[in-house]
């Protein structure tokens, strides 16, 4: 199985404690290591990373750390890494021959997480977003979360940052077949600008959007430094192994 992380991106509001997002330490291992550690856990054997932003640092890390662990890491880098994450996903996938394990390169996730999302499978979809129906979940914020609104089959109907209702908050973690970049590349074709939900959303208008509950698996988006410290304090509680294989 590949995975596919998306580490494109500026990151912002994490900018006043490590100038690269995807090499911020938690507990004094970079997330990207922390987020390719965990797959490998759930039985990934190839990593893609979607490089952007301080693509060369991002890059030369990815080199050294495919050496110390032994696993394929290849980097493709986004052109225009300014543009919606759905073309980090692209990117991805056009190394991928198959179904891969999406990742945002800032979620930390539970090795249990991963494993349940890839034993999904997806023979009867073409995406399984892994969903927290915990929506009051206080290592969440509500102002940058993407939500998620399910029907009885718990097939997603609706997803984004600005929905309502909504019933479920999106993990960032994806079990997604070749079908995902397609969708993507059909939004943008439409008039969207690109994102990942844009597609996500085309999938689900057909209901071959399907998700898996997490049942209180851990996971953490770390954006800010709020989050940053939250994540210092509790992953070694739920990352224990791939903090202290460092």
């Amino acid at each position: 199985m590949d995975a596919v992380i998306i580490a494109a991106g500026y990151g912002s509001r994490l900018a006043a404690l490590s100038p690269s997002k995807p090499l911020t330490p938690v507990c004094g291992v970079p997330m990207i290591e922390i987020g390719i550690r965990q797959a490998m856990a759930a039985g990934v054997t190839r990593v893609v990373v979607a490089t952007g932003h301080r693509a060369e640092e991002v890059e030369a890390f990815l080199a050294g750390l495919a050496q110390r662990l032994a696993v394929a890491i290849e980097a493709v880098r986004v052109p225009d890494w300014s543009k919606p994450n759905g073309y980090s996903v692209m990117a991805g996938a056009s190394f991928c021959a198959g179904d891969y394990l999406l990742m945002m390169a800032d979620h930390l996730f539970e090795r249990e997480l991963l494993v349940g999302l890839l034993a999904t499978g997806s023979k009867t979809h073409d995406v399984t977003l892994a969903i927290d129906r915990h929506v009051t979940n206080p290592l969440v914020d509500p102002n940058d979360a993407t939500w998620v609104k399910t029907d009885a089959q718990g097939r997603i109907t609706a997803i984004g940052k600005t929905i309502a209702p909504y019933d479920a908050v999106d993990c960032g973690a994806f079990l997604a077949t070749p079908r995902l970049a397609d969708a993507i590349a059909e939004a943008i074709a439409g008039g969207k600008p690109g994102s990942l939900s844009d597609g996500m959303q085309g999938l689900a208008n057909r209901g071959r959007a399907a998700t898996h509950e997490i049942e209180g698996a851990w996971w953490m988006d770390v954006d800010d430094p709020r989050a940053h410290a939250l994540a210092e304090e509790l992953a070694p509680l739920h990352l224990g192994t791939a903090l202290a294989q460092h």
